[in-house]
């Protein structure tokens, strides 16, 4: 994943709370692991007590300097002696060890234990000033508090380029008209009615295939398909109870209407590059996108409407 993306600064942020909230409690394991290092069943016991001082820890051990397990596992039901001499040094956390720092905090991998991706903490151990091994502390991602701050998605236009064959045939083909396309002057009106009166905060029409998906406020982890004998009745309002528009969206209610209407535009605009599915989030403030070189564009609402974004200028 890109370093520069969003998305990998949130989780640069998430790793860094994470790694200065076990820098002491790792610090102050690994001297009391070194007192007793030569010493397997002490070794063993301090580590024990050192698991419920690491917090969020699954797993805490203790390897020589080339990645040998020098003790049991120190787990919430006990010591797993099974993994005693366990060689872990092509494990990644050891193969992305710095060596100019004391603790390091590995990059999410699966581990080999419970399958799931997990998070290690590997910390130096000295004895009398000497670097003699490292103290590892396994943790599983499901435990460790990471989605307190929700990430967010950015709002600026992103282009994703899509299947090449099908790029690759693009103009070759030429639109045909659809079930859906023939009744826009009323499926549409039917659709505006859905999202300002009755709760639909998430839209996607599917122009090609003449459906609509619809996600609503009263029942929003269950989306409903709406094919095109629906939708070209106005009764289906009545399926769906009235909902206020919601105050805190990111699309002011009379934005609708133009967004649907500029859908028709790209529908109709070219015979080879159309748009087979457009869709609505409210909340987040996206208008999507997927065109018949099955290219698809997230477009802030906003700047679609202006068609002053990188987007209107390369059509």
């Amino acid at each position: 994943m890109p370093k520069n993306t969003a998305r990998q600064k949130h989780i640069l942020r998430q790793r860094d709370m994470l790694y200065n909230m076990l820098l002491d409690p790792m610090h102050r394991a690994a001297k009391r692991c070194a007192r007793v290092w030569d010493d397997k069943e002490q070794l063993d016991r301090a580590l024990m007590k050192s698991l419920g001082q690491v917090p969020y820890c699954s797993y805490l051990y203790a390897m020589d300097l080339n990645g040998m397990q020098v003790s049991a596992n120190a787990s919430q039901d006990g010591l797993i002696e099974s993994d005693y001499r366990r060689d872990r040094a092509r494990r990644p956390y050891m193969l992305e060890l710095e060596a100019d720092k004391e603790m390091n905090l590995s990059s999410a991998y699966i581990s080999m234990r419970a399958n799931r991706p997990s998070l290690t903490a590997v910390q130096k151990v000295h004895v009398d000033g000497e670097h003699v091994g490292y103290l590892g502390a396994d943790f599983d991602l499901r435990d460790l508090p990471i989605t307190k701050e929700l990430y967010a998605e950015p709002g600026r236009w992103r282009q994703i380029k899509g299947d090449p064959a099908i790029r690759a045939q693009v103009f070759k083909q030429i639109r045909i008209q659809s079930s859906l396309d023939d009744q826009l002057d009323l499926v549409l009106p039917v659709l505006e009615e859905l999202v300002t009166e009755h709760g639909a905060f998430q839209m996607e029409i599917h122009f090609s295939s003449s459906r609509a998906t619809l996600w609503f406020m009263q029942d929003p982890y269950r989306y409903q398909l709406v094919e095109i004998d629906e939708l070209t009745d106005p009764d289906i309002c009545l399926a769906y109870p009235h909902h206020p528009y919601p105050e805190d969206t990111q699309i002011p209610r009379e934005s609708i209407r133009p967004i649907l209407q500029t859908f028709r535009h790209l529908r109709f605009a070219d015979d080879t590059i159309y748009l087979r599915a457009g869709s609505i989030n409210l909340f987040n403030g996206i208008v999507g996108l997927n065109f018949s070189c099955d290219g698809s564009h997230y477009i802030p609402h906003d700047q679609f409407l202006a068609r002053d974004s990188a987007f209107w200028n390369g059509i």
